[in-house]
């Protein structure tokens, strides 16, 4: 992203479901569905649909809702601080989340108007990744 452009969110990159069992929802999607299954880490799975990545994970607090949409952003540095310029709060602060072969995940969480958890994430390539 060059300095002075504006950031749109327009890109999904990830979408969460949140489920009551994950195997049990891993087993529906991938063999009732034939969605394709990429991976599991942890108690998490995850398949590719069309190229947005569907997470299956167990919410960590009751209130999380049922999905959590996470926006591609190509730096997300500069888009969390632009989004904060414009008054979105943010629940954290961008932050690693794996190191991937060819890549660091890094996200970071907010809230819309009426409540709802989304996040924007950067796959970000370099000497570390």
């Amino acid at each position: 992203m060059s300095v002075g452009t504006q950031i749109a969110l327009n890109s999904i990159g990830q979408i969460a479901i949140l489920v009551k069992d994950v195997k049990r929802a891993t087993d529906f999607y991938r063999d009732k569905l034939g969605m394709k299954y990429l991976f599991a880490a942890g108690n998490i799975a995850f398949f590719d649909c069309g190229g947005i990545r569907l997470m299956l994970d167990k919410p960590e607090v009751p209130e999380a809702g049922t999905s959590t949409i996470y926006f591609k952003v190509p730096e997300i540095n500069e888009a969390h601080q632009q989004m904060k310029s414009r008054g979105v709060e943010f629940v954290d602060q961008p932050h690693l989340i794996a190191r991937l072969p060819d890549h660091d995940l890094w996200m970071t969480f907010f809230r819309d108007s009426e409540g709802n958890l989304l996040s924007i994430m950067s796959e970000v390539r370099g000497a570390n990744a």
